[in-house]
């Protein structure tokens, strides 16, 4: 018998796209409406799966900014004077309303984004929810969070996120400056604008006053006036540490706080007496989970020298019974690239690393035809010179290095610019403690990868940005 016959043969298992009413037109969010771009521009947003066109959505420009900013600034000065208790309430509602349209919600990106369902499903949307419900909880304790007895909102936020996690990215930038008494203008990334916008509805459902989260897609255009605005107090962007820079400098000079979260290069740790197999489950979620589009994932391999073979070997076999495929499917593991432009990017570093002699295996599986594909790889033979040991590649590509010693690991894991996840794998909880002691990495996962929770920061050093999200350390951003 084959090793194919063994393998259990799954039947396809379809969530219902009936569950989500997607609009064929979308305005943009401003001061509890929708309306119309000012020039009346729109752009399309696309299903990476499929390339069928999900929604036409409205392009904000210089001017709807302005009007946003304006709403959120006249809002400002009724929201901060609420009680806490009474904004911790409007945030409890939409985490409820959030949890009551988690399927809804999970259909809808995975449509818009291409990551598979049981992703959004499982971990995004009660992810999303959880970090609502938790900084509902902070609303009316923010003077015992260590910043002062009596601390204050910032003023009006400018918030610009990613395609690969738009919902919770919104989560995460969302709640924190709501319950410290902040307004916010939101910019979801113009590949997958729809569950923002979805959001700004839960917002109406809820009864949150207009013009306190206001809502523009659009292009870096758009980003880049609500950041360079005068009227904005506070910066938050999570993206790439190119754009990063720019933001920075453009805030330099000026009297904005800015948080940025940026790109990564994880190294993921495996010493030999890691046990193997939940190793290679670890380095499957690290570097696949989300066809590896992820600021932290796991993406260079450290595995110590006398194990190597064995853990490869394991390593691909499991890459083996990995499934790619409809997103929707609740079997996938593997779904869509987010964009034709991002699966560019991706074949261009792969073909970098073939260019430079690092040995390349794919995992066997059939792409589909139409959409944006990458079948999952792993480049062995890699030294720290090659590309894809350096470059972050935001894909499901995996560079694979050896070494001896732990201070060996630690000058490779090290070895990047960027600086803002790292795993280890080790039955020795003293090495552990000292491996996270000495590697420069915002967050150091033991035995696990890929693990998050509302009351734990996160965020990194170096080209991997500053500041930190999430727990009592994500309030601070948004406190004067």
């Amino acid at each position: 018998m084959t090793a194919e016959h063994k393998l259990f043969a799954y039947a396809p298992a379809p969530e219902s796209r009936s569950v989500v009413d997607i609009a064929p037109s979308y305005g943009l969010f401003v001061d509890g409406e929708f309306t119309e771009a000012a020039d009346g521009k729109v752009f399309k947003s696309v299903a990476p799966a499929t390339e069928e066109v999900l929604s036409e959505v409205a392009r904000a420009g210089e001017a709807d900014v302005e009007r946003a900013v304006a709403a959120a600034r006249r809002a400002f000065t009724s929201w901060s004077a609420l009680p806490g208790a009474e904004r911790g309430k409007y945030l409890f509602r939409i985490a409820r309303i959030i949890q009551e349209r988690s399927r809804e919600l999970a259909v809808l990106e995975t449509l818009d984004n291409g990551k598979p369902i049981r992703e959004t499903r499982d971990a995004d949307l009660p992810l999303v929810a959880a970090h609502f419900f938790y900084y509902a909880g902070w609303a009316d304790k923010l003077g015992y969070a260590g910043f002062g007895p009596d601390p204050k909102p910032l003023g009006v936020a400018g918030q610009v996120i990613p395609w690969n996690f738009p919902l919770l990215m919104l989560a995460w930038k969302i709640a924190p400056a709501l319950a410290c008494g902040n307004t916010v203008v939101l910019k979801p990334a113009e590949t997958t604008p729809l569950s923002a916008l979805f959001f700004a509805d839960i917002c109406r459902q809820a009864g949150l006053p207009r013009g306190v989260v206001n809502i523009l897609p659009g292009y870096g255009d758009a980003g880049a006036a609500l950041v360079a605005h005068p009227d904005v107090d506070k910066v938050a962007f999570t993206g790439s540490t190119a754009v990063g820079k720019e933001i920075a400098r453009s805030v330099a000079g000026t009297d904005k706080r800015l948080t940025l979260e940026l790109g990564g290069k994880g190294a993921n740790i495996v010493f030999d007496d890691a046990p193997v197999d939940q190793a290679v489950e670890g380095i499957v979620g690290g570097i696949f989970f989300n066809q590896g589009q992820v600021c932290c994932a796991g993406s260079r391999l450290l595995v110590q020298e006398s194990v190597a073979d064995e853990v490869l070997d394991a390593l691909k076999r499991r890459l083996a019974t990995l499934r790619l495929g409809d997103p929707l499917d609740k079997n996938t593991d593997i779904g869509a690239i987010n964009s034709a432009e991002q699966l560019a990017r991706i074949t261009e570093l792969a073909d970098a690393g073939d260019a430079e002699g690092a040995q390349r295996w794919t995992a066997p599986c059939e792409l589909p035809d139409s959409g944006y594909w990458f079948a999952p790889t792993l480049f062995t033979g890699v030294t720290q010179a090659h590309r894809v040991a350096r470059e972050e590649i935001f894909g499901p590509v995996l560079s694979v290095l050896t070494f001896r010693t732990p201070a060996e690991a630690v000058a490779k894991a090290n070895n990047t610019p960027y600086g803002l996840s790292a795993g280890v794998w080790t039955e020795k909880g003293s090495r552990i403690l000292a491996m996270a002691d000495r590697l420069r990495a915002g967050v150091v996962w033991a035995n696990t990868f890929n693990k998050f929770d509302p009351t734990s920061p996160f965020g990194g050093y170096k080209e991997s940005g500053f500041g930190r999200e999430g727990g009592r350390h994500g309030l601070e951003a948004y406190l004067r």
